[in-house]
């Protein structure tokens, strides 16, 4: 499976950094930053000194994958989203409590049929999800079931559980 991930609106460096130690863990393709998620250099527009303690922060979590990582950054997630379209891959969001027919708990049995083999997984904003306006780009929605008390998982750590599920998860549901 080619898996890409968009990071939209993420607004912690730490989260962002832990993204992508988990993406370099289960072998992400590529990462794009997008709309106000901190960036690493050379992507950060900042000045010299706030990029390099922005990158210093990312680097703390991290640890180097922020180095290794294929990557870019999307100064348009619409226009990204679309070029990822006509590449043939699968738009994906991740979230949860969203009231859409295109929405499916990973849980599901008839889940790994309607995973495509090229994804690009939307990360949202920790608190606000994904924005409204790429809700019409999206071609399937994943949420993560909770038992808890919490309605949702920090997003590093919803990041993990997809990224273990599409790399893990669909062949353990096929056999």
């Amino acid at each position: 499976m080619k898996i890409t991930l968009l990071l939209h609106n993420i607004r912690s460096t730490y989260n962002v950094g832990s993204i992508l130690r988990t993406a370099d863990g289960f072998s992400v393709n590529h990462v794009i930053y997008s709309g106000y998620t901190p960036t690493p250099a050379p992507y950060s527009t900042l000045l010299p000194h706030l990029s390099q303690k922005i990158t210093t922060k990312i680097h703390k979590t991290a640890l180097g994958a922020e180095q290794t990582l294929s990557s870019s950054y999307s100064e348009n997630i619409i226009e990204e989203v679309q070029f990822l379209r006509s590449q043939g891959y699968q738009i994906i969001g991740l979230e949860n409590n969203l009231k859409d027919a295109r929405l499916h708990q990973i849980t599901e049995h008839t889940l790994p049929g309607l995973i495509a083999p090229k994804v690009a997984l939307i990360l949202g904003e920790e608190v606000e999800g994904i924005t409204s306006k790429l809700h019409q780009f999206i071609d399937l929605f994943l949420e993560i079931p909770m038992t808890g008390n919490k309605e949702s998982f920090n997003v590093s750590v919803a990041t993990a559980i997809i990224l273990f599920y599409l790399r893990y998860g669909i062949d353990l549901n096929r056999s």
